[in-house]
């Protein structure tokens, strides 16, 4: 995978993060994705600061997510994220959470997101440069 079309985080469980039992819970972990997504996006042309003077912004169609290990109070969490695929009007995202220590899988996700034009709320296509880029870096 081309490392222009990926990124990578990594922060320590806080007790905010976790349930009664010490359990990450999944608002947390939806939190740690939307900071690898936000930092992902940067990376790939599409940062926040641009994006709001625009009124143009990615934002989330579709989320799966497979819990398969809890995370646990103290654990460093990586997430990684990258582009996975590009079509007109959207594209997908993957993700996946490993405990630091030991590189225990966590959590993987799958997000749909799309380009919208604000205040109207309508779908645009994704900018023609940003395409032919992105689909650029996943072929390299």
């Amino acid at each position: 995978m081309n490392d222009k079309l990926t990124y990578q985080t990594e922060r320590e469980v806080m007790f905010y993060d976790t349930d009664c039992g010490g359990v990450v819970h999944n608002l947390a972990y939806l939190r740690l994705i939307e900071e690898c997504r936000t930092k992902l996006g940067n990376q790939l042309g599409m940062d926040y600061k641009t994006m709001s003077d625009k009124q143009q912004f990615a934002v989330v169609v579709r989320h799966e997510i497979d819990y398969v290990r809890p995370g646990v109070l103290g654990d460093s969490i990586v997430t990684y994220g990258w582009l996975s695929s590009v079509e007109r009007a959207s594209f997908w995202c993957d993700f996946e959470m490993r405990r630091a220590s030991d590189n225990t899988l966590l959590v993987k996700a799958h997000q749909q997101l799309a380009l919208v034009q604000m205040p109207q709320g309508r779908p645009i296509r994704i900018p023609a440069e940003w395409r032919e880029k992105w689909l650029r870096g996943m072929n390299e």
